[in-house]
């Protein structure tokens, strides 16, 4: 005390002031009329000294430091399994930061907890009032000092983050006494001083063990006097101070407007927080105390209440405590009720319940050695390392155990390791200056003596231990305290004939062609699969693609495990459907949306919920949305979604919804206007030109349908003037689309590139703009294949391997589209036998070009008098009329030839293809 009160209170002399200041609060707090019962949260002390005053005092009203809209939920946990967690939950907030959403509360709750036992006593004694007093969920955050201060950091000895410590996500923990240092240099020294390594452990050394098997007295003095020595060592934050304060305020009002609405008598209540709070020094502290404390309003937020699981693991890492500390508390809680025959309370029907043991066993458990009352803490430090017989079973059984699971983990343990164990717990303690060993000095020990220098399996010693006392226990809500999204999802799913509320993975398989009753389930499935986490609902085997019926699937299912995520949903809808809409419909209302994000809605409101309403809606804001953009980043992705939309409203739907035909148009007369700034723009990928070309070449044919004007597109094309050598090539490839480029200018234009020494090292950049022209004009392969081989004749290496790094990128990144040409032109080009390829040529060097000397019109003479029915069928089509007139054998034809030249030019193109 003298050193602490030198480190922390200015020297020496104000011990004496510091002392006189405990004695002051803890008189006070005894002295109230209406009760104070100090706490810890998740201390078997404190809850078997709960459930101890409980049965002596029997008070009619229990006043509960618990966020007081919680109340309604606590008749629901006798459904579940703990431990789980109170939450309360929103999705929209108001007045709050918009980067804080969702707003989340969660209280945890164990078996091993004062509140527990505090809840049960007062939902199943008739007559007995359970009041929620502590500050609303919406007041948390009213409060919250987020802003103001970091959230402390999780120490070495916290668990890891994994899937257990995620149960409660990023919520607000809510924390029935708060019993650790304000400061780390307080827990420093305590921990410097007191032989151990962590909080936990040093809690559990000089609070639990002595407090355990306490009279309600002791208990009592001494939880009020740590709660007061912290109190008056905390670091003066004024933001942390203020709120502990109106924290205390809110509670002693909320006391006292109960109190004067019921008329009952102080005497008869109880009074449950932490001992923290318990040595309040406000003005509004007591029954007698001031009303001056104004309760400020709620904000307008909608909150959502429910049960979540939770587990020891989340607890830990939520409340900054050490791996396996929860489950040590467990392991003591039930060592408590052995040794002091406190008969617990537990709710009836309480769930997962382990089997309590029959008085039989209870009385076969030696107590230790009787001490008077006033004994039990004096000295402790000072106490020979004894063990008594409870205790030595106890380490003889956890030494024989740990060898056991360590040779199951690969370790080669043997008896010898179980008695070093034994003895160097024992030795540990001693050098610790401890009664009996503790779990910890356990733990210590077995690493010593069996973990050598490799872990030879997937579990260190540490973990063995952590897991041979007791595990992670994970709570589970049951099925009636489910939210209605919850149960309606199971009962859908109840055809597949599985345990899906249970923890782990869950085989479905889906014969959906001989039971079509489980195309339901598979349609929940999949809405499951969009709405949850990853891993909840896994497709193994089956896809869902526009215009497709599922046929057979294999799912792997965990919703058991992934039980929060399911309840959280609850919060926003009574059906999945109605989820995945608000969701879809607030991923396309975003301020952030673009146009491919709502026709990603749109794709997905189809697929998933086949909601034509809906995907309608989303369709006309998506033509809102691109009408609005500047930019072309988004061009990929719209062209990729309006070809799978089109694609499948042309297949299944009598006529194209209004929506998709007016963002033809408009995206037609959009990026026509984008596409000479797109060229120019340096910002302006080649790919996202790509696409737009791919958009307006694509959907030329629907547009001009509709009353689109092709010259908006060629005049955009003639003003597109680009200085990328890629953007060159692609601009190429659209004017020989539009015919204001013939082939064989473009491949003189090639040749010509290949010949010039000053471009050769730019060239592959024109190639990487041939390549991106696939997409808006696939009959080019051809010749892009021919260009690709040039350049692989003809360009140097140096130019060359630089370059291929690029092509392949290129092919990777748009291989679903371009890849597929390129590969199927080649094999039609290129001979399939290697033996073949010497005597191989090209085709493009074969190539002659066709010169026919006669007058345009009579190359295809002979073809039309040697096929009369089909000219007069081609004539008829054309509107011609006429009748053939023989001039002699093998003239019969010319007249009409001569008659009609234009005709016959058409003719001649038509049937030679020159």
């Amino acid at each position: 005390m003298q050193e602490a009160a030198t480190a922390f209170a200015g020297g020496p002399d104000a011990l004496e002031d510091i002392l006189l200041g405990l004695v002051a609060d803890v008189d006070r707090a005894v002295h109230e009329p209406l009760e104070v019962f100090p706490v810890c949260h998740h201390s078997p002390a404190s809850a078997v000294a709960m459930a101890r005053r409980l049965r002596e005092k029997q008070p009619k009203v229990v006043y509960l430091e618990l966020c007081e809209d919680m109340a309604p939920l606590l008749t629901e946990l006798r459904n579940c399994r703990l431990p789980v967690a109170v939450q309360a939950f929103a999705t929209e907030t108001d007045q709050f930061p918009a980067e804080w959403a969702p707003l989340s509360v969660v209280a945890p709750i164990t078996e091993a907890s004062a509140e527990y036992q505090a809840i049960a006593y007062a939902l199943d004694t008739p007559g007995v009032e359970l009041v929620l007093v502590d500050r609303s969920s919406d007041h948390v955050f009213q409060w919250d000092a987020r802003a103001h201060a970091p959230a402390p950091e999780a120490g070495p000895d916290a668990p890891p983050e994994d899937e257990e410590a995620a149960l409660h996500g990023d919520a607000v923990g809510v924390e029935i006494g708060d019993l650790r240092p304000r400061f780390a240099e307080l827990e420093e020294h305590l921990l410097r001083h007191g032989k151990v390594r962590h909080w936990s452990e040093w809690w559990h050394q000089y609070v639990e063990l002595p407090l355990g098997d306490s009279d309600h007295d002791t208990y009592r003095q001494v939880m009020l006097l740590i709660g007061s020595l912290f109190r008056r060592l905390a670091p003066g934050d004024p933001h942390r101070v203020r709120v502990d304060e109106d924290r205390e305020r809110y509670m002693w009002t909320r006391m006292r407007e109960h109190l004067a609405a019921t008329g009952t008598e102080p005497e008869d209540c109880l009074y449950v927080c932490g001992a923290f709070h318990a040595v309040s020094r406000v003005e509004e502290f007591g029954v007698r105390g001031s009303d001056t404390f104004e309760i400020g309003p709620r904000t307008a937020t909608r909150w959502l209440h429910g049960l979540i699981p939770s587990s020891h693991t989340a607890i830990e890492a939520q409340f900054g405590l050490a791996g396996g500390s929860v489950s040590i508390a467990a392991t003591q809680w039930a060592k408590n009720l052995k040794r002091t025959r406190v008969k617990p309370y537990v709710l009836e029907g309480q769930s997962g319940r382990r089997p309590s043991k029959s008085r039989k066993a209870v009385a076969a458990a030696a107590p230790g050695p009787a001490v008077p009352p006033s004994d039990r803490l004096t000295g402790f430090l000072g106490q020979p390392p004894a063990l008594d017989r409870l205790d030595e079973a106890e380490l003889l059984g956890w030494s024989v155990e740990i060898v056991r699971a360590a040779r199951r983990n690969g370790y080669l343990a043997s008896t010898a390791d179980a008695i070093a164990v034994f003895e160097t717990s024992i030795l540990l303690a001693g050098l610790r200056d401890r009664a009996r060993p503790t779990p910890y000095d356990f733990q210590d020990a077995a690493v010593t003596c069996i973990e050598k220098d490799t872990v030879p399996g997937r579990r260190d010693v540490r973990r063995i231990v952590e897991i041979m006392m007791g595990g992670d226990r994970v709570g589970q809500v049951g099925y009636d305290a489910l939210p209605p999204l919850a149960r309606d999802v199971h009962d859908r799913l109840a055809p597949l004939g599985l345990k899906l509320q249970q923890r782990g993975v869950r085989r479905a398989l889906l014969d959906i062609a001989s039971r079509p009753e489980l195309e339901a389930c598979s349609d929940v499935l999949w809405m499951l699969r969009y709405l949850m986490p990853q891993g909840s609902a896994r497709a193994i085997m089956g896809e869902r693609k526009l215009g497709e019926r599922p046929i057979q699937e294999s799912w792997d299912l965990s919703l058991g495990t992934h039980q929060r995520a399911l309840i959280e949903l609850g919060y926003e809808g009574v059906s999945i459907e109605q989820v995945l809409e608000q969701r879809l419909r607030r991923s396309a209302y975003a301020p952030q949306a673009t146009a491919a994000t709502v026709l990603a809605a749109v794709e997905d409101a189809t697929l998933y919920l086949r909601s034509r309403r809906l995907a309608d809606e989303l369709g006309n804001h998506a033509l809102q949305v691109l009408s609005a953009e500047r930019n072309v980043d988004g061009a990929p992705e719209v062209l990729r979604r309006v070809r799978r939309l089109l694609a499948y409203y042309r297949t299944s739907e009598p006529v194209l919804p209004p929506w998709i035909e007016a963002f033809t148009k408009a995206g037609y007369a959009h990026y026509c206007t984008l596409l000479p700034t797109a060229f120019t723009d340096d910002d302006a990928a080649v790919r996202h030109v790509s696409a737009m070309l791919g958009f307006l070449f694509g959907m030329e044919s629907l547009a001009l349908s509709l009353g689109c004007d092709r010259t908006q597109l060629e005049l955009a094309v003639a003003q597109s003037h680009p200085r990328d050598p890629a953007k060159t090539a692609l601009l190429w490839a659209a004017q020989v689309h539009l015919g204001r480029l013939t082939r064989a200018e473009l491949r003189a234009t090639c040749d010509g590139l290949l010949g010039n020494p000053l471009v050769v090292p730019a060239y592959p950049q024109y190639l990487s703009g041939l390549v991106h022209a696939l997409e808006p004009v696939p009959g080019l392969t051809d010749f892009v294949v021919e260009a690709v081989s040039n350049a692989f004749g003809r360009l140097p290496d140096p130019v060359l391997l630089p370059w291929l790094p690029t092509l392949i990128s290129t092919l990777r990144k748009d291989g679903s589209a371009l890849a597929p040409l390129l590969i199927r032109e080649a094999g039609r080009i290129f001979p399939g036998r290697l033996t073949a390829l010497d005597a191989w040529v090209p085709p493009w060097l074969d190539r002659a070009e066709p010169v026919d000397p006669r007058p345009a019109g009579t190359g295809g003479l002979a073809l039309l008098a040697a096929h009369p029915a089909a000219c007069d069928a081609v004539a008829g089509l054309l509107g011609c009329e006429g009748t053939w007139e023989t001039a002699g054998p093998g003239a019969s034809g010319a007249v009409l030839a001569a008659l009609h030249p234009d005709t016959a030019a058409a003719l001649e193109v038509l049937l030679t293809g020159v």
